[in-house]
């Protein structure tokens, strides 16, 4: 049924994977699938901002996300999984839809947190995902 699931974690926060990557394991050795594990690393939105770090900065951060990735798919998850690491770098809803569709996922698996008040109106990445995509989309509860 699935053939490629995309899993998005945030590497800085366990509770954002804690309950999804069990879930993401499971699916991918019940369906034999491919799992993309995915995080994405925010930009520095304006110009100003960026000015006030190093020239390297972006470079370095990425090479550092994508090490740390690599390093957790290795100490999280069984090595008879095919897993495709991948990097985001934007707004975290955003990339997993691009990526989603880059890919041509059948199904995004994602941790959320119950709603505060400022979530209803601001909206959370996972309700911005659930809302967009064009796959399913199951999001797994804190």
């Amino acid at each position: 049924m699935f053939k490629r699931v995309l899993l998005a974690i945030d590497l800085q926060q366990k509770d954002s994977w804690d309950k999804a990557l069990p879930t993401g394991i499971e699916y991918a050795k019940a369906f034999g699938c491919t799992l993309h594990v995915m995080t994405v690393v925010p930009n520095f939105g304006s110009s100003i901002v960026g000015s006030f770090f190093p020239k390297d900065h972006e470079e370095q951060v990425m090479e550092g996300t994508n090490k740390a990735l690599h390093g957790f798919v290795t100490e999280n998850i069984p090595s008879d999984i095919s897993v495709q690491h991948i990097i985001g770098h934007g707004t975290a809803y955003e990339e997993i839809l691009r990526v989603a569709e880059e890919i041509d996922c059948d199904l995004i698996i994602m941790g959320a947190h119950r709603p505060k008040m400022e979530d209803y109106l601001l909206g959370p990445n996972a309700a911005r995902v659930v809302r967009h995509a064009n796959c399913s989309v199951l999001v797994v509860r804190r």
